[in-house]
């Protein structure tokens, strides 16, 4: 078991890491913008064109990121990843 693993018990979902990320956002604005403009640049090609009209990026860009990061395709990374990922991607511009 490695370090990103959590318990099924404790498993995260996608649905719980958008909540976890909004909880941390609120306390720390500076990490909303952080993820919002990760968020922008991961959006797939075309999103306004077809339902469900949202900026989301591609189902198998994000599995294959899984993948390259955890070993699993169907992971879901930690919110400390994706908080510590999304700082330093808008610190390094």
């Amino acid at each position: 078991m490695n370090n990103h693993t959590v318990s099924v018990a404790g498993a995260m979902t996608w649905r719980r890491l958008v909540l976890a990320l909004t909880a941390r956002s609120l306390l720390s604005p500076s990490l909303g913008v952080a993820l919002v403009r990760v968020a922008w640049r991961f959006r797939k090609r075309g999103w306004y064109a077809t339902p469900p009209f949202l900026p989301l990026p591609p189902r198998d860009y994000v599995r294959w990121r899984m993948y390259t990061a955890y070993g699993d395709y169907d992971a879901v990374a930690p919110a400390e990843d994706v908080e510590r990922y999304a700082r330093w991607a808008v610190r390094s511009q």
